[in-house]
């Protein structure tokens, strides 16, 4: 009998959440930078992790962070049509947790909390509570 080697977990888990949050940025129209600070990582290290020509091992607060994104991408495509759920993210938001500012860059400030409670707020308007 032959031994199957499997990617490790957390690797296997680090290159779909990558992907994913590849596809969201590019959807949302986000710069590198933009991308490379909600991913919690450098430039460099971003456009290095976007190749998936190696693996990269995310944190568990990265993960975190793709995790929240995908479900704050997953609730703007539900609530909104696609040309709005695309430039949500990157135009300004009069919303309570916005206060004028844009949805990108209060994620920027705010980390992983403030990923979770953006999330939080868009559930909520869709009906998910």
């Amino acid at each position: 009998m032959t031994a199957v080697a499997l990617a490790h977990p957390s690797a296997t888990l680090s290159s779909v959440g990558i992907k994913a949050f590849d596809r969201i940025a590019t959807h949302w129209g986000l710069t590198v930078a933009q991308a490379a600070g909600l991913a919690d990582m450098s430039e460099s290290t971003w456009k290095r992790a976007r190749k998936l020509d190696r693996p990269v091992e995310l944190s568990q607060d990265q993960i975190l962070r793709f995790s929240a994104l995908v479900g704050i991408y997953k609730a703007l495509n539900l609530y909104f049509d696609a040309a709005l759920a695309d430039a949500w993210p990157t135009r300004p938001n009069t919303g309570p947790l916005f206060e004028g500012a844009r949805p990108v860059d209060v994620l920027l400030a705010g980390g992983l909390p403030q990923f979770l409670e953006v999330r939080r707020y868009l559930d909520a308007l869709r009906g998910g509570m």
